[in-house]
């Protein structure tokens, strides 16, 4: 098993507690209601932005030609997620300029960009993969027509080319990190803030 696979095994309470979290059931029943789900693109674009600026740093500290190269794939993936948040934002009147970021969001990014400005390259991907696996995770576990109010959104984060995505970073992680206590701990860290920022979304239903 490699260190990215033991590292999702090791979380896979939280991985499940996330698809059955009442935020990602509801949205997969259309029954969240839309204003809801408006807010919550409106904090998971200002979210990405944050994981955009993590991704700059990994290409900054690249030791190497691979990481450097791959890190700069990875941005290219983070935009299309962005284009899909400007999309939503344009289609329901959501002014991305002016979010304000709630204490479940700043959690998460300040994390993220705190460890990502250190430098230690294994240590970033370590923090950064759980988003990218989770919601790979997820998309491919729901199932919901294109046509759908949501189903735009599940169908990204369920495509092949997310899937590819989350793969890259976890070679990443293969390649770059040792299995420490602090690469274990900053990976299960990113994936409790992923449950805090779907408590924060659902609380705001």
């Amino acid at each position: 098993m490699s260190l990215s696979q033991a590292l999702w095994a090791r979380n896979a309470d939280r991985a499940a507690e996330a698809l059955g979290h009442p935020f990602v059931r509801r949205l997969a029943d259309g029954t969240l209601p839309r204003e809801s789900f408006a807010d919550f693109v409106a904090q998971d674009a200002f979210f990405l932005e944050a994981f955009c600026r993590a991704y700059g740093f990994g290409l900054a500290h690249s030791p190497d030609r691979m990481a450097l190269d791959t890190f700069a794939e990875l941005l290219i993936g983070v935009r299309e997620e962005l284009r899909l948040h400007a999309s939503y934002a344009a289609e329901w009147g959501i002014d991305l300029s002016t979010v304000e970021p709630v204490p479940a969001t700043l959690a998460y990014t300040d994390f993220l960009l705190t460890i990502a400005a250190r430098g230690d390259i294994g240590v970033t991907c370590a923090a950064l993969t759980p988003c990218m696996r989770l919601y790979a995770h997820l998309g491919q576990s729901l199932s919901l027509p294109t046509s759908d109010t949501y189903g735009r959104w599940v169908a990204t984060y369920a495509d092949p080319d997310f899937e590819s995505l989350a793969a890259t970073i976890e070679r990443l992680v293969d390649v770059y990190a040792d299995d420490t206590a602090e690469v274990r701990t900053v990976y299960g860290r990113a994936m409790q803030l992923e449950l805090e920022f779907f408590d924060a979304a659902c609380h705001r239903t």
